[in-house]
């Protein structure tokens, strides 16, 4: 950051609570770099988990519950939605938070909902190359896009551990 969003001086350098923050001395604002939020939804249907491979990066290749960066003006469960519809198609309600998602080298702070399938058929929407429903058993975990990925599944009641057992 290097000019002020407010009067387009330049900015400097300067210790505010504790830290070096930007800071306009034309007038007197301090500029907080705020985190991105990311709206992502864990899927669950007849077939298991909805995971989609991701065609963008980061990550490119590997796989990620539905979701993006939310919008002024959108609620994080509308958000979330919204991703899940541009991502695969399907037409969902995002009603219980299953979790909140900070890592101290990451600018995004991952809000992830369980989502309900309200109308539509998985398929691979622009960012995506493909969307699969995997059992709990086939979880690609090794090549799962981020740690809120596995964080979600764990506090969704999976295991990496978890084994396809006869009858399941």
């Amino acid at each position: 950051m290097r000019y002020c969003s407010e009067c387009a001086a330049a900015l400097s350098l300067r210790l505010v609570d504790g830290k070096d923050r930007h800071y306009c001395q034309a007038c007197d604002r301090v500029h907080f770099l705020d985190p991105k939020v990311a709206c992502c939804a864990v899927v669950q249907g007849p077939e298991g988990i909805l995971l989609v491979r991701r065609d963008i990066e980061p990550a490119r290749g590997l796989w990620s519950y539905p979701g993006g960066y939310m919008d002024r003006g959108e609620t994080a469960p509308s958000a979330a939605a919204r991703e899940v519809f541009e991502e695969t198609g399907l037409v969902v309600s995002c009603r219980r938070l299953l979790g909140v998602y900070s890592y101290p080298t990451s600018i995004v702070l991952v809000i992830v909902y369980e989502a309900e399938i309200l109308s539509g058929r998985a398929s691979p929407g622009p960012e995506c190359s493909e969307a699969r429903w995997f059992s709990p058993g086939e979880i690609p975990w090794k090549e799962l896009a981020f740690p809120s990925v596995q964080q979600a599944l764990l506090d969704l009641g999976l295991s990496e551990r978890q084994e396809n057992r006869p009858g399941d």
